[in-house]
């Protein structure tokens, strides 16, 4: 079981289903409404939800996004 199916099943049911709302909308390509924006330093980007980041990136010519985790914000959430 990788993280962020560990991490989906911890939170309470509304949180996961507001975060699977965001991440469908992010995959769709509906990115009008997200919080969206680069990370200083590196290829990646965070969305914004709440207490919740959504950690992805780009790959590829055909621009797929692969999501790389999913953390509660803290400190450390950006290392």
């Amino acid at each position: 079981m990788d993280k962020i199916e560990k991490l989906l099943r911890k939170i309470s049911h509304p949180d996961r289903e507001r975060l699977l709302k965001i991440i469908s909308k992010l995959l769709s390509g509906e990115k009008k409404d997200l919080d969206i924006k680069k990370i200083k330093g590196a290829e990646f980007y965070r969305l914004r939800s709440g207490r919740f980041r959504v950690i992805f990136h780009y790959e590829g010519a055909s621009k797929e996004i692969i999501i790389d985790s999913i953390k509660l914000r803290d400190e450390n959430t950006y290392k």
